[in-house]
């Protein structure tokens, strides 16, 4: 009777654990230069349906930091995107715009960032992930950083690569976009982010910060004589049918819903999931 009874049970919706997960992984996007400079590149983004999971097993979830954007005042370079990872799925943190504070070139990355006015060229994007950031115009202003759906647009006024939308979160989002270039001594315009990467800044403005948190996406590039902008930290989003059951746990205080009929976990910080 027991048996029965067991069998039953294990057949109603909302009993049994997934088998297979749906999932948006993004790092964070890199930092903008300063000083005539590249916008942050994206953050990698990587998205499938149907990836397997098994009972009984934590699962980790890193959530990658944004990139720092160049300090044009106390000389000091911006920095990638730190990588963000769900299980055996490492999405590669963004890549820094080229700055001359700093003297750094702009760098690989998901997306790599846009080139400035002492190193010209725009960064490579890792494949599958994001794309390569745009190339600089001479003193005009930065190339843009790239985007998950397209590269960066070159200088003048090079505006970040786009970014790619999802709705797994419940809502329609777009994520990963590049950061515009900066704005340079012959008064060219600042480029414009994408998917909430930061803006490019005119001459003597600073590149903005990208906003809002947890998209994925660059930091604008500096103006002449001025600092760069934050990239934003990435996220991990993963939903499963509603027919299944809720995690057992989950670390990190993912916030967690059941809409469209699904069961969607969100992080925006470290932690793990088992079911």
């Amino acid at each position: 009777m027991s048996g029965i009874l067991n069998m039953l049970l294990s057949a109603k919706p909302g009993i049994t654990a997934p088998t297979a997960v749906d999932y948006v992984v993004v790092a964070g996007g890199g930092g903008g230069g300063a000083t005539r400079a590249g916008g942050g590149g994206a953050g990698g983004y990587l998205t499938a349906t149907g990836f397997a999971v098994s009972a009984g097993s934590a699962i980790t979830v890193t959530v990658g930091g944004g990139g720092v954007g160049g300090n044009f005042g106390a000389n000091t370079s911006p920095s990638n995107g730190s990588n963000s990872v769900f299980s055996s799925i490492t999405s590669i943190g963004g890549g820094r715009g080229a700055s001359r504070q700093g003297s750094t070139t702009s760098s690989t990355g998901g997306s790599g960032g846009g080139g400035g006015c002492d190193n010209a060229n725009g960064a490579a994007g890792t494949s599958g992930q994001g794309n390569a950031g745009g190339n600089n115009a001479g003193d005009s202003s930065g190339g843009g950083g790239g985007g998950s759906s397209s590269v960066g647009g070159n200088g003048p006024s090079g505006n970040g690569g786009s970014g790619t939308t999802s709705s797994y979160s419940g809502s329609s989002i777009a994520y990963a976009g590049g950061g515009g270039g900066g704005g340079g001594l012959s008064g060219g315009g600042a480029g414009t982010g994408q998917a909430g990467g930061g803006n490019g800044g005119t001459i003597g403005n600073a590149g903005t910060a990208a906003t809002p948190a947890n998209r994925g996406s660059g930091g604008g590039g500096g103006g002449d004589d001025a600092s760069g902008g934050a990239g934003s930290n990435g996220v991990v989003i993963i939903r499963y049918p509603d027919t299944f059951a809720a995690a057992v746990s989950t670390t990190g205080s993912p916030s967690v819903s059941v809409t469209g009929g699904y069961r969607i976990y969100q992080w925006t910080g470290n932690g793990s999931i088992t079911f």
